[in-house]
């Protein structure tokens, strides 16, 4: 698959203070790809270099093949949209002038699209309403609009779903979806909410104080998160000393709650669990989530340093 976007040891400082150290990064084209990291990890200040809002300390990026050091790459940008930090978008206008002024700055003299765009992502019925009045969904989802004025390559978004309830939240992941399988749009996000990255991104990065800690397709991440099997017994305090004897993974919950990691049937957990005479109420699939495996990312990370 074709890169849209290559990031080669990319380095940011702000004084003494490394923010970005040697980052480097394929974006696949047409892929939704999941930049996930804490606060300060880095995910906003490499997303403000790779659309032009800053410049970085060393290491370059290409877009579309041309290089970040040729002056070609301002004409390439123009093939980008971003939502960085907050949406551009004049509260004094409605949303229809606020994409039309986008197609004027652009350089576009036909307004005809603007209704499909608008549509597209769920404001068609604003009418002459101004986007100060907006809700914060319609608002992020009307910087979305404006970011795909000129119909670009590559959408880059910072925190697109912050601060939205949970019907936003699975409006705005729709239209997302929706962008990137009609318009063949390739989507660079990152989010703090994980659980709902995980139902949009194929491909993911994960970074940590600057550092990239590990890059990995959706397929392959679902291949490397932990399988779990939940149990509710009558007591974990008695049933552990079993396990432990045996090698078996866990990892105690509560006073009635554990989860095993080992591959075991449940027959084996439902014999030793006799042997502890400890009542198994209840067994179930509980798989690590994309925020365990992050956190277990961290761990090892800081246990190296």
């Amino acid at each position: 698959m074709d890169n849209v976007l290559s990031i080669k040891d990319l380095c940011k400082d702000y004084g003494k203070f490394h923010v970005l150290k040697g980052v480097n990064l394929d974006i696949p084209k047409e892929s939704i790809f999941g930049l996930v990291g804490r606060n300060g990890a880095g995910k906003t200040t490499l997303m403000r270099i790779i659309t032009g809002l800053a410049e970085p300390t060393s290491g370059t990026y290409s877009i579309g093949g041309i290089s970040s050091k040729d002056k070609k790459v301002l004409t390439v940008r123009r093939r980008m949209g971003s939502i960085i930090e907050s949406p551009a978008i004049y509260k004094n206008l409605n949303a229809y002038d606020n994409v039309k002024l986008q197609y004027i700055n652009l350089g576009m003299t036909s307004f005809d699209s603007i209704p499909e765009l608008l549509e597209l992502v769920d404001l068609q019925g604003t009418g002459r309403k101004k986007a100060g009045k907006f809700s914060l969904g319609m608002r992020q989802r009307l910087g979305i609009a404006v970011a795909l004025c000129g119909n670009p390559d590559i959408l880059v978004l910072d925190e697109p779903i912050n601060g939205l309830d949970p019907q936003g939240i699975i409006q705005m992941r729709e239209i997302l979806l929706r962008i990137n399988r009609e318009k063949h749009t390739t989507i660079l996000i990152s989010s703090h909410i994980l659980e709902e990255l995980s139902k949009l991104a194929t491909h993911y990065a994960f970074i940590e104080k600057g550092e990239i800690l590990q890059t990995l397709s959706s397929h392959e991440l679902m291949g490397r998160v932990r399988k779990a099997s939940r149990l509710i017994v009558s007591s974990t305090e008695l049933i552990c000393p079993v396990f432990d004897r045996e090698g078996v993974e866990y990892k105690v919950e509560n006073e009635e709650t554990i989860d095993i990691f080992s591959d075991i049937t449940a027959t084996r957990i439902v014999a030793l669990a006799n042997e502890a005479n400890v009542e198994v109420k209840s067994i179930s699939e509980n798989n690590e989530s994309l925020e365990g495996y992050f956190m277990n990312l961290v761990a090892k990370r800081e246990g190296i340093s």
